[in-house]
């Protein structure tokens, strides 16, 4: 029997890093089946879709209850895939609500698992360790400070960096890509990224828009994109007009074209980072979540450019403090103090520094198939 394995992502990032995985994957193994819980990068890849994760992500503690029919239907399905096709091993990327419930039934299996891109257990609930000691033969992750973390409760770890040191690349230069825009290359340019689910979206872009008005009121020339994660309802951007422009599935070259990006937190968050782009980092959970969330909260930052650092680079506007006239001031000041703008790329290029340079996914790789034993 070829060599096989069950992969599960859940979200628009993990797709991503799941088609990166499966394309270094099948370079190393070229014979090698998978199949899984995954997107449109995971098929694109290579990898066959037993399910489509879309319509299963959801942001706080409230909104995954009304997803909870699919992801059962989906747990099921994925579990008698592994009860027949016995694959050599699963791995699991981020996702820990679903992904975690998946891998200890695998487990059980006698099919070892690799969680890929862990929970963030320096944020939130440190008891997850005990857990993913219970379910992971080997976490792989993606920040060098979340190496100690695993390795002091006892869970095999290895740091393998971002794949985002690799994948984040713009499709053209700023000067073209604006241009085709119809806006003017040598104009401030504010990037503005509502965050890559619905509820984000809908809780976020209404201020981020009303701040472009102030900005514009006070920056001349000042020109605005709106990022739009791909395959997104083309209703939550409705409000989005000109002046103000929007692009589908290009966010990366929005970026890299913009002087400042207002960005939900998130992955974005990494992206801006690695393009060296001064950033205002917002975030809103629902009421209830972000109430029923603190309590569990055991950091004071939230994004994770600062939690790489270490130190607070950029700016964080969350929940009541993410205003229209807040964003817009910090905004104002990175377009027109570029003394604080200068600073902030030195620390944004520190936090590239650290993310383990190029090869992530290969890396990765290479520690499924040894687990897995494929090699």
């Amino acid at each position: 029997m070829s060599p096989r394995l069950l992969l599960s992502c859940g979200e628009l990032s993990g797709d991503l890093y799941a088609g990166a995985l499966t394309r270094e994957l099948r370079a190393l193994c070229p014979g090698l089946a998978i199949a899984g819980l995954g997107g449109s990068e995971f098929a694109a890849a290579g990898g066959v879709l037993l399910e489509d994760y879309r319509g299963t992500a959801a942001t706080g503690l409230i909104e995954p209850l009304a997803r909870m029919p699919r992801l059962l239907r989906t747990l099921r399905r994925l579990v008698a895939f592994a009860r027949t096709e016995r694959p050599d091993a699963l791995v699991v990327i981020d996702f820990w609500g679903f992904n975690f419930r998946l891998a200890r039934r695998i487990k059980r299996l006698g099919i070892p698992v690799v969680y890929y891109i862990g929970p963030q257990l320096w944020a939130w609930r440190s008891g997850r360790l005990d857990t993913m000691r219970e379910i992971a033969a080997r976490v792989l992750v993606i920040f060098p400070f979340e190496e100690a973390i695993y390795r002091s409760g006892g869970v095999p770890v290895e740091f393998v960096g971002h794949p985002l040191v690799d994948l984040a690349k713009p499709a053209s230069s700023r000067d073209s890509f604006l241009r085709r825009l119809g806006l003017d290359p040598t104009a401030p340019t504010v990037a503005v990224l509502p965050g890559s689910r619905p509820g984000e979206v809908r809780r976020i872009l209404p201020d981020l828009l009303a701040a472009c008005d102030r900005i514009r009121a006070k920056v001349a020339g000042a020109q605005f994109v709106v990022a739009r994660a791909p395959q997104l309802d083309a209703r939550l951007f409705a409000t989005v007009s000109p002046p103000i422009l929007s692009v589908e599935g290009d966010t990366d070259t929005v970026l890299a074209s913009a002087d400042v990006a207002l960005t939900a937190s998130g992955t974005a968050t990494v992206q801006a980072a690695l393009h060296n782009t001064p950033m205002v980092v917002v975030y809103r959970l629902s009421s209830l979540d972000y109430r029923l969330g603190r309590q569990f909260l055991k950091i004071d930052t939230y994004s994770m450019v600062n939690l790489i650092a270490g130190e607070r680079i950029v700016p964080e506007l969350i929940q009541h403090a993410l205003t229209p006239d807040a964003v817009a001031n910090e905004a104002i000041s990175l377009l027109t103090d570029r003394e604080r703008a200068a600073r902030m790329r030195e620390g944004l290029e520190r936090v590239r520094a650290r993310l383990g340079g190029s090869g992530g996914s290969r890396r990765a790789a290479e520690a499924v198939l040894n687990v897995a034993g494929i090699r």
